[in-house]
């Protein structure tokens, strides 16, 4: 895959999380690609206000939306991109659908398994280890300071 579509896919991804900046979601977006193309199949925003479910993450709502379209449960040969390093939750959904694998713009120490905390992809117990990678956008950081420094100052996001 060239330059080109990575990047398309990292701006992609960073315009659901500024979606979900502006719906006052935590700001965290998911797109999910053709390993080999590009073709981005799914791509959403976290959800877990507005929809009053905390599983609809972005990454989780992106993973529906591209099994459904793909009329499967598996996502060989499709990898995701998030913003933000995803939760065990969403790292658990990534390994169980197969992605090959997964890239996050920030890391988050706070709540994050694949470097951080539960480093999912590093047990024994997990069957499938997509490949991760740290893609550093500073974007994707700073839109999350943003967010949570305007949400602790009581300010409208």
């Amino acid at each position: 895959m060239e330059k080109k579509e990575r990047e398309k896919i990292k701006n992609q991804a960073f315009y659901m999380a500024q979606k979900a900046f502006l719906a006052d979601e935590v700001p965290v977006g998911a797109v999910i690609f053709n390993s080999l193309t590009g073709e981005i199949i799914a791509k959403a925003h976290n959800q877990t206000e507005q929809k009053k479910d905390v599983l609809a993450h972005a990454e989780m709502l992106a993973i529906r939306q591209a099994t459904r379209k793909l009329k499967c449960k598996f996502l060989d040969g499709y990898s995701m991109y998030v913003t933000l390093e995803p939760c065990v939750m969403c790292a658990g959904a990534a390994s169980w659908t197969r992605l090959d694998a997964v890239f996050y713009g920030a890391s988050d120490p706070k709540t994050g398994a694949i470097r951080q905390g539960a480093k999912v992809f590093t047990r024994s117990q997990t069957h499938h280890k997509p490949k991760s990678q740290l893609v550093s956008c500073p974007e994707c950081g700073q839109i999350m300071s943003r967010f949570f420094k305007e949400k602790r100052s009581g300010k409208k996001v």
